[in-house]
């Protein structure tokens, strides 16, 4: 079961603690890895959130296959994390912990979708642009081919979405065609 507060929870006292020791950026680089290893490996996962397997076998199995991976800090984490019970969280934790780095560092990801690939150019065009405009400046960008867009682009900036695709110009006017806002209405 998601549990997203107790993520939250967990990542903030995992950067504070990383922050204090120093190790900031070997933790993330931990969680990122950890984060890849839950997404890629439907099996770990499975194990993790198992209620058959005991906690001791969990543990050995955790510390098998992160063996020289990960940092003392990101060890120690994993440890208590099964030894509370909350190994099933794990995956969560990993990606609260990664969105926490990012807000802590300002970095802010942008995803820009097109119908086909776009250039270099005008991908730093688009960065260049954020940075210029808003109070943006690390800027992690993400591109997306989606040829339903048919043209233009779909900018997705947190919760905040631009839309200004030919698909999304066609569902406007042929909403406006079911509505006929083309025709004159007599009373």
């Amino acid at each position: 079961m998601q549990n997203p507060r107790l993520a939250t929870r967990y990542a903030k006292s995992l950067i504070d603690l990383s922050v204090e020791k120093g190790q900031l950026e070997n933790v993330f680089s931990d969680m990122l890895w950890l984060q890849s290893v839950c997404k890629t490996n439907k099996d770990f996962v499975t194990m993790l959130k198992s209620p058959i397997i005991k906690s001791d076998k969990k543990q050995k199995i955790v510390e098998a296959i992160t063996d020289g991976r990960i940092s003392e800090i990101t060890k120690g984490f994993n440890r208590l994390l099964i030894a509370k019970g909350r190994e099933s969280n794990l995956p969560e934790v990993a990606a609260a912990f990664v969105h926490q780095y990012k807000v802590y560092k300002n970095i802010f990801s942008v995803k820009l979708t097109t119908a086909s690939p776009a250039s270099d150019e005008l991908k730093n065009a688009f960065v260049n642009h954020l940075k210029t405009t808003t109070d943006m400046q690390n800027i992690e960008l993400e591109t997306v081919v989606d040829p339903n867009v048919i043209g233009g682009f779909v900018l997705q900036v947190g919760d905040k979405l631009v839309d200004a695709s030919i698909a999304f110009d066609l569902r406007h006017m042929a909403r406006q065609f079911e509505n006929n806002d083309f025709i004159y209405k007599v009373r």
